[in-house]
């Protein structure tokens, strides 16, 4: 999409983060302009540095497989640049755990993530995948294009918005209310093929974005968490979701995903979610 919101094909050569540094024992990653989120210019959105926090946790138990992650983004991520490290927290044969931080230049945690691991059995034990979940998704193939719902940020600078193609099956009416999509962002980092995982990070922060109660000008829906679960590996460059919230007087909501690709579910990611008057 350009600044007006209209639907364009992001290049090939555009990445989310410049080739990462070392400081240190962490990796200094620096966003570029597509990751900036619609709120604050000076912050990131915060599906790609998931995405980050989700490679250096797939690096800790290669191994295994990767099937949950939980993010509390406790202070924005800057967009002058941070470090990520991972490390090892629980070991074993069948189930492990780990836990990766996203560090500013001052030391400052400004997100941390925990990611648990399961190993898959050999063989495996059933002919195909079992799912009594009552809820189909659409086929990409019938899905049309439209724009990313929060067009009007509160800054004029690009962003990740800039970074995104959006479809929505065909009878998607735009507006307040559940939703269902499918989404294809840029890569992650410079000449790294991004795993099946990282390459959901940023679709499943988006749920607050395209699942609410009121447009983002009238309201701000922030998310300070996210949790995403694959109950198996998503297949392909465009990946969908189906999203649905509550918010409550309190000022405090909850938004549920259901995530699928074009042969069926992948998993669920879900945000608590801090509304406000704007």
């Amino acid at each position: 999409m350009d600044g007006g919101g209209s639907v364009r094909s992001p290049p090939v050569r555009d990445t989310f983060f410049a080739t990462p540094a070392t400081r240190g024992d962490a990796e200094w990653f620096t966003p570029t302009d597509f990751a900036r989120g619609p709120w604050d210019p000076d912050a990131s959105h915060g599906g790609p540095p998931t995405a980050l926090l989700v490679r250096a946790l797939e690096r800790v138990v290669p191994a295994m497989r990767l099937v949950r992650v939980t993010v509390d983004l406790a202070r924005p991520v800057p967009m002058a640049g941070f470090g990520v490290t991972a490390e090892l927290t629980k070991s074993g044969r069948t189930a492990c755990t780990a836990r990766a931080q996203l560090v500013d230049a001052d030391g400052v945690v400004r997100a941390a993530a925990t990611g648990l691991y399961l190993a898959p059995t050999e063989p495996p034990l059933f002919e195909r995948s079992l799912d009594n979940a009552d809820f189909r998704p659409p086929r990409l193939a019938d899905a049309v294009p439209g724009d990313f719902p929060v067009s009007t940020p509160r800054h004029d600078l690009p962003g990740f918005r800039n970074a995104i193609e959006v479809r929505y099956p065909p009878d998607f009416a735009p507006g307040p209310g559940a939703s269902t999509l499918w989404m294809r962002t840029i890569a992650l980092l410079p000449g790294e093929e991004p795993s099946p995982f990282q390459r959901i990070c940023p679709l499943a922060d988006c749920g607050n974005a395209f699942s609410r109660h009121a447009d983002p000008e009238q309201m701000g829906f922030l998310n300070p968490d996210l949790t995403i679960a694959l109950h198996r590996q998503p297949v392909g460059d465009w990946l969908g979701m189906r999203a649905t919230s509550q918010w409550q007087p309190s000022g405090i909501g909850l938004v549920t995903s259901t995530l699928f690709d074009d042969t069926g579910l992948v998993g669920s990611a879900l945000q608590t979610v801090l509304v406000r008057p704007r």
